[in-house]
């Protein structure tokens, strides 16, 4: 399972922004200050890979920082903000099969497992968790 959070970067953080710094993966999005957490987790929910980034990196984006790393699984599910054709055909690539749904816009949407997408909820539980 992959997902992204946003992490809501503390008030005096805004002094890492500055010129010349080594770059502290803050981003300014239309909440303030923010960064974004990418995990892989397995099955189980537990962690497999952590990835921080700037806040206003979309989730997609952000699988590119993964993609090399992601362990041979079965299957990977994701939310909609990873439905791109380049990840899918990655995941094809190295065996994986897709569990993402389509955007609600998309005129032909791909299929995808809906029992295993239930499984989702995992993930978002370790963010929970995380976040406390």
């Amino acid at each position: 399972m992959i997902d992204a959070t946003h992490l809501k970067a503390h008030r005096t953080a805004a002094s890492l922004l500055k010129k010349g710094n080594a770059p502290r993966r803050i981003g300014r999005t239309t909440d303030g200050l923010n960064s974004k957490l990418h995990i892989v987790c397995d099955g189980e929910g537990r962690p497999i890979i952590m990835v921080l980034s700037e806040g206003q990196m979309s989730d997609h984006k952000g699988a590119r920082l993964v993609l090399n790393a992601l362990p041979l699984v079965p299957c990977l599910i994701a939310d909609r903000g990873y439905d791109r054709a380049w990840f899918r055909e990655a995941q094809a690539a190295k065996g994986i099969a897709p569990c993402i749904p389509s955007p609600r816009s998309r005129k032909r949407p791909s299929a995808y497992d809906k029992t295993h997408y239930r499984q989702r909820h995992k993930v978002e539980n370790l963010f929970a968790k995380l976040k406390d």
